[in-house]
């Protein structure tokens, strides 16, 4: 079942076309990638899926809602909920501080600690670092932290930006892992990255971002074959 739809959408910031014509879909349960390159326009989408940004055509529906003129808290409390690129924890506060402000919009506090230990249970190291400040983290266990605090907030998509950016290859390796777990639990995810072979290998569908528009679209196992995808994006 299609849960997100984009079709035709053109997005500007000011004078310049960030987005131009741009259409892809989401299934319910599955992991869809987003590649491109910088300024293809992948931020923008994420941007304007939590409505940071507004369309100037085209339509943005989740799961019933038009997401071009809904206002981004109530975009959240419906279950879409957006990890940004640089992670963006807050420095000063401990995981566990963290981890329980993705849990704002949720008036249940029984399912905001379910959760929180859910994310413990998914990435242990966190466990083991409750009480440590987020500024004190390496980047690896910075991104985990930003993953857990969506988590908490019971997402039923899941907006991954640039996920891996600035970490070693191991690192990556381990964040690629946690996200095929969050989605085999049963969350959809739609995730922006740069590191094509990464997020092939997890992914279930792909769509290449180019100028603002979609170019390529496929199963990502097809796409990692296809010669414009190895040439641009995987290498020689």
């Amino acid at each position: 079942m299609t849960t997100l739809e984009v079709q035709d959408v053109h997005v500007y910031y000011g004078r310049v076309h960030a987005l131009r014509q741009l259409s892809f879909t989401v299934e319910e349960g599955e992991i869809v990638c987003l590649l491109g390159n910088n300024g293809a326009g992948k931020s923008t989408t994420m941007n304007l899926l939590s409505g940071l940004v507004r369309p100037k055509s085209g339509s943005v529906r989740w799961n019933g809602m038009d997401l071009a003129t809904e206002k981004p808290w109530n975009i959240v409390s419906s279950g879409l909920i957006h990890v940004p690129e640089g992670r963006r924890i807050f420095s000063t506060m401990t995981v566990h501080e963290n981890l329980l402000l993705g849990g704002y919009t949720v008036r249940d506090n029984r399912a905001v600690d379910e959760r929180i230990e859910q994310v413990y249970d998914l990435m242990p190291r966190l466990a083991e670092r409750r009480r440590q400040q987020g500024g004190t983290l390496s980047g690896g266990e910075q991104q985990m932290v930003a993953i857990g605090r969506a988590i908490v907030g019971g997402p039923k998509l899941l907006l991954l930006d640039e996920p891996s950016m600035g970490l070693a290859p191991l690192v990556v390796k381990q964040v690629m892992e946690i996200i095929a777990a969050i989605n085999a639990q049963g969350t959809t995810v739609l995730l922006v990255e740069q590191n094509a072979r990464a997020a092939l290998k997890i992914a279930h569908r792909a769509y290449v971002v180019e100028t603002g528009r979609t170019t390529l679209s496929g199963p990502a196992s097809e796409l990692a074959r296809d010669a414009r995808v190895v040439e641009a994006y995987l290498g020689a």
